[in-house]
């Protein structure tokens, strides 16, 4: 199978999850979605991640993000790990988990990294948009926290990019200054920035967004 790539539709799949079946596609439905995996269920860095994921949750929402997790466990022992997410991070998961024992979607998404186990997946993440298209990859060792701010960050980055013909430098955050594409050229970004911009180089012009 060849490698998923940002810009590649991404793979529809049916499964078992903690809140039923789901038909991936079908559920996102037009929204922005999170897909990402852990190595299992009862362990330590998965548990402070999924509690971090549910305190997030009035985030997502405004971002209109679906979020879904996936081990290669069964939901019944994904629901137990509920209550111990829940008694230790003061938080309860309101999100499915796909159940994933046969590492199928595991598979489709080459979530299990033979040079770490040939059965546990590492932490993957997908971010999705609303016409299914992979946006962002990462991967993260399995000892690694995921940093949910950064992704975040990076998906306030795709939706704005998305809206204005910008880009977001390093480090960016909703409010910062941007940078006018260079396939722009100055006659036309006159017309979409007519408060000007700062061109620190003829590529690198730099404008504040008015508020729409």
């Amino acid at each position: 199978m060849a490698s998923i790539k940002i810009g590649d539709i991404a793979p529809d799949f049916n499964a078992e999850s903690t809140r039923g079946p789901i038909s991936f596609h079908q559920w996102l439905g037009d929204s922005w979605g999170i897909l990402f995996s852990h190595p299992k269920t009862f362990t330590p860095v998965c548990t402070t991640e999924l509690g971090t994921v549910a305190r997030l949750k009035d985030e997502f929402a405004r971002r209109q993000i679906k979020v879904i997790g996936l081990s290669v466990d069964n939901s019944d022992d994904q629901i137990a790990w509920e209550g111990d997410i829940a008694e230790t991070q003061g938080q309860q998961v309101d999100f499915p988990m796909i159940s994933d024992a046969q590492r199928e979607v595991a598979s489709l998404y080459e979530m299990i990294h033979p040079n770490a186990s040939d059965t546990l997946t590492v932490r993957s993440v997908y971010v999705i948009d609303p016409n299914k298209k992979i946006r962002l990859t990462l991967t993260y060792p399995a000892s690694t926290g995921r940093d949910f701010n950064e992704i975040l960050r990076a998906i306030d980055s795709l939706q704005l990019t998305d809206a204005r013909k910008v880009a977001t430098p390093a480090n960016w955050k909703v409010g910062d200054d941007v940078i006018i594409l260079p396939a722009i050229d100055d006659e036309k970004a006159a017309e979409l920035f007519p408060e000007g911009w700062d061109a620190k180089k003829p590529y690198l012009r730099v404008v504040k967004l008015a508020a729409k």
